[in-house]
Parts: structure tokens; C-alpha cells; sequence
């Protein structure tokens, strides 16, 4: 794990299954990171963007049928680094996520807590 930044960083999670948002949860504490949220909602999500509680996200494409994209460009005016976690391909995603880093689902683990890692390499540049 990176430690050049001063204080964990501070990841929203969005996924509407329960049994993955926790095994992502998961994943990302033991790596040192820290947990703004874990949600399947939209409106939750948005609200912590708002509130400025977190760094970065990992966002699932579809919750329940509900598309994550308001979550996505919230974040991408912010300035604020995502990864998409998502079972669709690139191109089956909203446009406002084709250009993030993204991984299928399901993913392990080191490859998830790289492409975190690699996203705030790459704002911070």
C-alpha cells in the first residue's frame, strides 16, 4: 500500500449487494483505507460526495436497475477519482464511466487495491 499521503484515504463504496459491498469493505480496511460510506443508494451516495467525506469510489454500474451514473459525474465534478466495479462491459456502461479505470466483477482483492492505488498516483500527478 502507498503511505505518501498524510491520512487514509476516505472511500465511498456503492453496490447494492450486500454480501460484496462488505467483502469490498473489507478489502479496502485491510489495505488502509477508509470506509465515508458503504450504500446501495444513490441519494446516499450523493450526499456524502456533497458533504465532501470522501477522496475516491468504488462504484457499481446498476443498483437494482438504478443507474450509478448521477454518482459518477457528482465525482467527476468534483475532481474526484472513481473505479467502477461493475459485471457489464466497457462499453454496456453509462458513458460517464467508460472512461474510468473499471474491473469486472467478480475481482480479487491486490487488483482491486491497485487500480485504488494507481487512481490517486495518477491525481496526484
Amino acid at each position: 500500500m502507498k503511505t505518501h499521503h498524510i491520512r487514509p484515504r476516505r472511500i465511498l463504496v456503492l453496490d447494492d449487494e450486500p454480501v460484496i459491498a462488505m467483502d469490498i469493505e473489507s478489502v479496502l480496511l485491510d489495505a488502509g483505507y477508509e470506509i465515508a460510506i458503504v450504500t446501495g443508494r444513490v441519494a446516499a451516495a450523493l450526499s456524502i460526495i456533497e458533504s465532501g467525506a470522501c477522496d475516491a469510489a468504488v462504484l457499481d454500474a446498476n443498483l437494482s436497475g438504478e443507474s450509478a451514473a448521477p454518482v459518477a459525474a457528482a465525482m467527476t465534478a468534483r475532481g474526484l477519482p472513481f473505479v467502477v466495479l461493475s459485471g457489464y462491459a466497457k462499453d454496456q456502461l453509462p458513458e460517464i464511466m467508460r472512461a474510468a479505470p473499471s474491473l469486472e466483477k467478480p475481482t480479487n482483492a491486490k487488483l482491486l487495491i491497485a487500480r485504488l492505488d494507481s487512481i490517486f498516483d495518477l491525481h496526484q500527478a
